[in-house]
């Protein structure tokens, strides 16, 4: 059976980031961490710098598990830490062609997102939400 999606189940957290350059620095960064059911393997965070914001996609489960431990390989890496201030973080890692950049987060904020998250979708449920007959027709009649 699956779950009825609507827009209005799509959980949206507003967080202050910090970019951290090469020599431990931090910059604060506006950003936005989305979770869509529509899309439930998925996690999105949107940059809302200058000159036009930036939307980083990858899989939740990255996000779930590096909140805890050390995660991920290819562009996104996720893991706990602590700030130069002593304060409880999750760094993200996001490697791109032109580039890498470290991003903290605050522990506490972020858990609230993935509280949110999971309570929406537990973790092993995600299947339950695809209709992958429709999908798979659309495969074939397109």
């Amino acid at each position: 059976m699956q779950k009825e999606i609507t827009a209005q189940s799509i959980i949206t957290e507003a967080m202050r980031m910090e970019f951290v350059d090469a020599e431990g620095q931090s910059t604060p960064l506006d950003a936005e961490f989305e979770f869509d059911p529509a899309d439930p393997f998925a996690v999105t965070i949107l940059f809302k710098g200058e000159p036009v914001p930036v939307r980083w996609t990858f899989a939740r489960e990255l996000l779930i598990e590096g909140f805890y431990e050390p995660t991920g390989d290819g562009d996104v890496h996720v893991w706990p830490c602590l700030s130069a201030s002593g304060r409880a973080v999750v760094i993200l890692e996001l490697i791109s062609p032109s580039g890498e950049v470290l991003i903290q987060v605050s522990s506490r904020e972020l858990s609230t997102f993935i509280h949110r998250m999971v309570a929406m979708v537990p973790p092993g449920t995600e299947s339950d939400l695809l209709d992958l007959d429709a999908t798979v027709a659309a495969l074939f009649a397109a």
